[in-house]
């Protein structure tokens, strides 16, 4: 499998709500990120579904070097 893009390097702040599922884009070619537009579909990837749980506000990973698939754990820091 390819690399993905780094589409940031700092995490996106959102707002989610419980029993809505997001689809955050792993490829890193969406130009609606964090979320996916479909643009991977010339890639090796599929976006990660994330139901949430609860109502809360969530940091999603833009820079895609996550090990917590979605979610920042710090390690755009690295880059």
């Amino acid at each position: 499998m390819s690399t993905p893009k780094i589409a940031g390097k700092a995490p996106i702040a959102i707002d989610i709500e419980a029993g809505k599922v997001y689809a955050w884009c792993s490829c890193g070619e969406s130009s609606n990120q964090p979320f996916c537009d479909g643009s991977h579909k010339s890639t090796d990837y599929t976006p990660t579904m994330i139901k949430a749980e609860e109502s809360k506000k969530v940091f999603f990973c833009t820079c895609k070097q996550t090990s917590n698939p979605g979610f920042c754990d710090g390690s755009h820091k690295s880059l």
